[in-house]
């Protein structure tokens, strides 16, 4: 009892106005905010890999097979925030083989199940299957026998099969595109759909989630191509970044237009609760949702992209502006993600009193366990580019 009055009595100090016992603790936190934000950059490295595959985008091909391993490596990451937020993650698996169909949160692991089997997995088999076959022909020891099992021992290169894998490539990518639209829009109709909420309940919901993960998924893309790119002593293709920026910032203008309807739309909406929705925005977020996620994750890159596309640049100040660009996107749309999943929590029920979240450091749900779940799809990544190298020399004439 002691322990939990210590615990509480910090937070209570903050609690302003009217709130119920039960709503002083949040009941998500850091961890969960991770999710949304991990299947956003998902669903949005796919669709910008969908970009070369279905419209011949030739200029972003040097990215990719890097997109696609980006999907995977986040995507296989993607569930641990809520398997560790469950308690008994050893029982996760009730869930397919006891489907609920009027669980919107139970569903969400057969549409998982889908993208990540069907969609992704085939995807990249058909896409490197070739090269993996010469691989495994040229090289010894584990990584010879690795690239055979992965390759399902196939030995097939003619150009009959490599035909019927360039267009199996293409259809899953056209299947793969509306099932990235249903990966991330059904996180956000989870949240949409709770009308008792009037801080996510909007019929918006799915389409800003959608928008604002292409955005992170073609900014991290952009981020990790052009830390990679050096790295490896390569120099970075310059009309590739300039493509990626173009639709990084025509697909920003979109989302931030679809934020601000959604936004209208939700003070439109919300009668009784519009006094203290306005004190959330004014008071508790106004750091993360103006400062940071308004500003720094959405105006300032706007503006840079639009100056560099203004004005005639040096490629050195293109790349610069790039990366400052992407980093500040990616910091946004996770304060994002914060605003909807800690935003959603900090006001009562009664709507006359707001409570205050507060970072634990350690245990499960804690602030480092959560870093180490945002480092993980990195290490991943890293570890799949060594398997199945997505590098353009890389390739097998």
């Amino acid at each position: 009892m002691e322990e939990l009055i210590q615990h509480l009595t910090p937070i209570l100090k903050e609690v302003w106005g009217y709130i119920f016992p039960n709503e002083i603790e949040l009941h998500w936190g850091i961890l969960i905010v991770l999710y949304p934000y991990l299947t956003g950059l998902v669903a949005g490295a796919f669709i910008l890999a969908s970009l070369v595959k279905v419209f011949n985008v030739k200029e972003l091909q040097p990215t990719y097979r890097l997109a696609m391993l980006t999907a995977m490596a986040f995507l296989i990451v993607a569930p641990l925030p809520l398997l560790a937020h469950l308690g008994h993650p050893e029982k996760a698996y009730e869930i397919l083989i006891t489907p609920n169909s009027a669980s919107a949160m139970a569903m969400f692991g057969f549409v998982y199940a889908w993208y990540l089997m069907a969609v992704l997995c085939l995807e990249i088999w058909f896409e490197y299957r070739r090269d993996i076959i010469l691989w495994s022909q040229k090289e010894t020891g584990i990584k010879k026998w690795i690239h055979k099992i992965i390759s399902l021992f196939s030995k097939d290169i003619s150009e009959k099969a490599i035909h019927f894998d360039k267009k199996w490539v293409k259809i899953i990518t056209i299947i793969g595109i509306p099932s990235a639209f249903l990966l991330h829009g059904y996180v956000g109709f989870i949240f949409g759909s709770v009308k008792a909420n009037p801080w996510w309940s909007s019929v918006l919901m799915p389409i800003v989630f959608l928008f604002s993960a292409i955005v992170s998924g073609i900014a991290m893309v952009l981020v990790l191509y052009m830390i990679i790119t050096p790295v490896r002593g390569k120099q970075l293709d310059i009309l590739c970044l300039d493509k990626l920026a173009s639709y990084l910032f025509y697909v920003m203008i979109i989302d931030f237009s679809l934020e601000a309807l959604d936004f209208v739309h939700r003070i439109y909406e919300s009668e009784e609760s519009i006094k203290i929705l306005a004190y959330l925005v004014s008071n508790k977020l106004f750091i993360s949702l103006v400062v940071i996620q308004l500003f720094m994750g959405m105006l300032i890159p706007l503006t840079m992209i639009a100056l560099i596309k203004i004005f005639k640049s040096p490629p050195d100040l293109k790349k610069m502006v790039y990366f400052i660009s992407a980093i500040l996107v990616q910091v946004g749309i996770f304060s994002t993600r914060w605003n909807i999943v800690i935003g959603g929590q900090l006001f009562s029920k009664s709507f006359r009193g707001l409570t205050v979240y507060k970072i634990t450091f350690f245990g499960l749900e804690g602030f480092f366990a959560s870093v180490i779940v945002f480092c993980l799809p990195f290490i991943l990544l890293y570890v799949l580019t060594k398997i199945l190298p997505p590098w353009e020399e890389a390739r097998n004439p």
